[in-house]
C-alpha cells in the first residue's frame, strides 16, 4: 500500500511538469508540433482502415474460392486490394514525414534549451559556482534536459497515436464480446505497475549517483586536457586518476545492471500474467471459429487487430514508462531554472555617479564566502578619493581580490556598504555598475579568438575604434606580440581550433590587460597584473 502511494505522489508532485514542457517545446518549434501532430493522427487511423480492408479482402476472396474466378468476384477483390495497397503506401509516406519533421522539431528544442541554460547561468550569481548542489543542478540540467522535453513529446505523440489505433482496435474486438477489449487491457495491468516503479527507482538513482557522475567527468577532463597535460606526466598522475575513474565507473555500472536485474525479473512475471490471459482468449476465439459462429474473414480481422492490440498495448506500457521517465528527469531542467539569483536590480534605482573618475568607499564591510568557517572580512572600512592610484598590499588570502568582487558587485556584502561616487552599489543598475568598473582578473580568461575579437571583447556592446584598439594595445606592452603572430590582429589564439597560435601565460596577461584598458570606464581594478610577466614589464 505505501509503495502504491508512493507512486501516487510521485506523479502528482512531477505532473505540473508536463504542461511546462508542452509550452516549451511549443514555443520553441510551433510549426513543426503542429506538423507533427497532424501526420500522428493520420498514423493513428490508417491502421484501422488496413484491418476493415483485410476483412473484406479475405471475404470476398472466399467467395471467390466458392463460386469461380469469373471478372465480377475479381473486381471485387482487387478494389479493396488496390485500397490496401494504398493505405500502406500512405502510411510509409506518414512514416517518413514524421521522422523529418521529429529531427527538425527536436533540433529546434535542443537548441532554446541551450539558450534558457545559458540565459540562466549568465544571471546566475558568482555565489552559486562555488556551490557544489549548483554545479550538480546544471550537470543534470545539461545531461538529461537537451533529450527529455523532446523525448517527453515524442512520448505523448506515440500515446496519442497508439491510443487512438487502441481505441479503434478495441470497437473491432467489441463485437466479439463487450468484455474482449477489457481483457487485453486488464492483462497488462502488472506491467503498467512495474513500469511506473521502475522509473522511479531509476531516477532516484540518477540523483543520488550525480556527484559521483560529476567526479568521474572530472578525472575524465583532467587526463584528456592541455592545460592539465604537464603535471599529469611530470608527477605520473594519469595511472592514479584513471583508476579513480575506472573505480567509480565499475561502481555505476553494478549499481545501474542492479536495477536492470531487477526490473527484468518483475517484466518477466508482468509477461507471464499477460501471456496466460491473453492464450485464453485465443482459445475461446478459434473455438467459435470451429464452431461456425466467425467467418473466416471475421477471425483474420479478429487476429489481426488483436496482435496489433497486443502491441499497441505493449507499445503504451513502455511509452507511459518512457513518459514518467522523461517528466521525473525533467524537474533537473525546471528545477535549476527555477534558482532565482540573489543580486538582482534594485526596485527604484539611482543614477549612475557623474563624478570621473569617481571616489571608492568601504564602510563597515563584513562578508563571508558560503559555507565558509571564517569571514573575509569583519567591519572592513577603506576610502579611495577620485582620482588616485591605490595599491592594496596583503599576503595571500588576505582578501584582496574579493575586495575586487565587491567593487563589480559580483557579491554583495553581509554587512556594511560599498560606494562608488557616494552611491552603494546596491542601489544601482547591475549593468551601470559593470560600465563603472573594469577588472583585470588574476587569471584571466584565455578567449579562442583573434587578438582584435579577445582585445575588443572589453567593449562587447560597440565596436571601438582602430585608434582606441592601438592605444590599449601599446599601453599593455603588447605591440611586440602582435607584430611577431602570423596574421597580426587577426591571428587566432590558443589551440582549440585549427590554425591557431599559443601564447604565453605573460602574453596572455598583456592581451587581457589591453581589453581591461580598452574599456572607458572610471574605475580600473588590476589584480596582480604582471604576475605572469618577466621581470622587465613588472
Amino acid at each position: 500500500m505505501s509503495a502504491t502511494t508512493d507512486l501516487a505522489t510521485t506523479f502528482r508532485d512531477q505532473l505540473p511538469y508536463l504542461p511546462r514542457a508542452l509550452r516549451l517545446v511549443w514555443n520553441a518549434a510551433p510549426r513543426w508540433t503542429a506538423a507533427w501532430l497532424f501526420l500522428l493522427v493520420g498514423q493513428g487511423l490508417l491502421p484501422v482502415a488496413l484491418v476493415y480492408l483485410t476483412r473484406i479482402v479475405v471475404d470476398r476472396l472466399t467467395l471467390v474460392a466458392g463460386t469461380g474466378a469469373s471478372w465480377e468476384a475479381l473486381r471485387g477483390v482487387l478494389v479493396p486490394g488496390g485500397l490496401m495497397a494504398g493505405v500502406i503506401l500512405l502510411s510509409e509516406a506518414l512514416r517518413a514525414g514524421a521522422r523529418l519533421v521529429r529531427t527538425a522539431q527536436a533540433d529546434r528544442v535542443r537548441d532554446h534549451i541551450s539558450g534558457l541554460i545559458h540565459e540562466h547561468t549568465i544571471a546566475a550569481d558568482l555565489a552559486q559556482f562555488e556551490s557544489p548542489e549548483y554545479h550538480d543542478r546544471l550537470y543534470r540540467a545539461r545531461t538529461d534536459s537537451h533529450e527529455r522535453p523532446v523525448a517527453l513529446v515524442q512520448n505523448l505523440g506515440a500515446l496519442l497515436q497508439n491510443a487512438l489505433t487502441l481505441a479503434a482496435m478495441a470497437l473491432v474486438l467489441v463485437q466479439f464480446g463487450w468484455w474482449v477489449p477489457l481483457v487485453l487491457v486488464a492483462s497488462t495491468a502488472p506491467a503498467l505497475a512495474v513500469v511506473a516503479r521502475h522509473a522511479v527507482r531509476r531516477h532516484r538513482w540518477s540523483v543520488h549517483s550525480t556527484p559521483d557522475s560529476r567526479r568521474t567527468w572530472y578525472y575524465d577532463w583532467l587526463l584528456c586536457t592541455r592545460e592539465t597535460a604537464p603535471e599529469i606526466r611530470i608527477f605520473d598522475l594519469g595511472p592514479r586518476f584513471s583508476d579513480a575513474f575506472q573505480r567509480i565507473r565499475n561502481r555505476l555500472r553494478g549499481e545501474r545492471l542492479e536495477l536492470s536485474r531487477s526490473e527484468a525479473l518483475s517484466e518477466m512475471t508482468a509477461a507471464g500474467f499477460a501471456l496466460a490471459t491473453t492464450g485464453a482468449l485465443l482459445v475461446w476465439m478459434v473455438t467459435r471459429t470451429v464452431g461456425g459462429a466467425v467467418t473466416l474473414g471475421g477471425l483474420a480481422m479478429f487476429l489481426q487487430a488483436f496482435v496489433q492490440g497486443q502491441k499497441l498495448t505493449r507499445s503504451l506500457l513502455e511509452t507511459v514508462g518512457q513518459t514518467w521517465a522523461n517528466m521525473l528527469f525533467l524537474e533537473n531542467l525546471f528545477g535549476f531554472l527555477a534558482v532565482e539569483p540573489e543580486i538582482t536590480d534594485p526596485s527604484q534605482p539611482l543614477a549612475a555617479p557623474s563624478d570621473r573618475p569617481p571616489a571608492i568607499r568601504v564602510r563597515g564591510v563584513g562578508f563571508a564566502y558560503p559555507d565558509a568557517r571564517a569571514p573575509v572580512f569583519s567591519d572592513l572600512d577603506l576610502e579611495v578619493p577620485a582620482g588616485s592610484v591605490a595599491a592594496l598590499l596583503g599576503a595571500n588570502g588576505a582578501g584582496k581580490s574579493t575586495l575586487f568582487k565587491l567593487l563589480c558587485r559580483l557579491y554583495d556584502p553581509q554587512s556594511g556598504v560599498v560606494e562608488i561616487g557616494g552611491t552603494d552599489l546596491r542601489d544601482l543598475p547591475i549593468a551601470e555598475v559593470r560600465q563603472l568598473v573594469t577588472v583585470l582578473f588574476q587569471e584571466p580568461v584565455h578567449f579562442s579568438e583573434t587578438v582584435r575579437r579577445n582585445i575588443t571583447l572589453g567593449e562587447a556592446h560597440r565596436e571601438p575604434t582602430r585608434a582606441a584598439l592601438d592605444t590599449a594595445i601599446a599601453a599593455a606592452g603588447a605591440g611586440g606580440i602582435v607584430t611577431r603572430l602570423p596574421d597580426g590582429l587577426d591571428t587566432i589564439l590558443g589551440t582549440w581550433f585549427a590554425g591557431g597560435a599559443e601564447l604565453s601565460v605573460g602574453e596572455w596577461q598583456r592581451i587581457a590587460l589591453a581589453r581591461a584598458l580598452l574599456r572607458p570606464s572610471p574605475v580600473l581594478l588590476l589584480d596582480e597584473p604582471t604576475s605572469s610577466m618577466d621581470s622587465w614589464a613588472e
